[in-house]
């Protein structure tokens, strides 16, 4: 496993407290993220179908790192990031042939027009959204001129930290359909599909995007 140390980066408390509730939880979250069973997500699928074959690709916030490992056994060279030691931990003990990188995803250590792909499901979520433009042109610069950018965002318009349900602490940033289009428009992506969809992979409702670096 590759582990860089994160880049400094003024740390927002809420992004901070975010932190420190998955190192907390580790336990909680990979009981049901860290099982052995695997759904693929839909998204997931309809993105694979753009990209090239051996593709590079990172998955940020890779969490457990599930999707890490399916990308990598259907052919695709991968890099999982995360910023949580203790899910990259055990991420390594499933896939030890994916280079695994500690870091913050807003001080990102990849070069630019470096990967086909960034696949970020429910990561990008925990930065306040004044940090999220920044974040997306970033993104951009380190893809290829044709890379091609998928995620899942919330929906919605009260962006908070939860405090009940599953794994509390947590904050969340949440998005209407034409502001998500734009942030992302305003950093450099053309956008190719943006939807809501509801219960899917994750309880709730959610924006799924694809977005091209052309």
């Amino acid at each position: 496993m590759t582990l860089r140390k994160p880049q400094h980066h003024t740390t927002s408390r809420d992004v901070t407290q975010t932190l420190q509730t998955y190192e907390r939880d580790a336990d909680i979250f990979l009981k049901h993220w860290g099982r052995k069973k695997y759904k693929r997500p839909l998204l997931l699928t309809e993105w694979l179908k753009l990209l090239p074959a051996q593709a590079t690709l990172l998955d940020l916030g890779c969490g457990a790192g599930q999707d890490a490992r399916y990308l990598a056994t259907v052919g695709h060279r991968v890099i999982g990031l995360d910023r949580a030691m203790s899910l990259l931990q055990f991420a390594n003990g499933r896939i030890p042939l994916v280079p695994l990188v500690l870091a913050d995803i807003r001080a990102l250590p990849l070069r630019a027009d470096s990967l086909d792909g960034i696949w970020a499901a429910a990561s990008l979520i925990h930065l306040p959204k004044r940090n999220v433009v920044g974040v997306l042109a970033a993104l951009r610069d380190i893809v290829k001129p044709a890379g091609l950018f998928a995620a899942t965002f919330t929906y919605g318009s009260n962006s908070r930290i939860k405090r009940a349900g599953w794994m509390p602490g947590r904050y969340f940033s949440r998005w209407r359909k034409d502001e998500l289009a734009r942030a992302l428009r305003r950093a450099g992506w053309t956008v190719l599909s943006v939807r809501v969809v509801s219960n899917q992979e994750r309880k709730g409702r959610w924006i799924n995007v694809i977005a091209a670096g052309i």
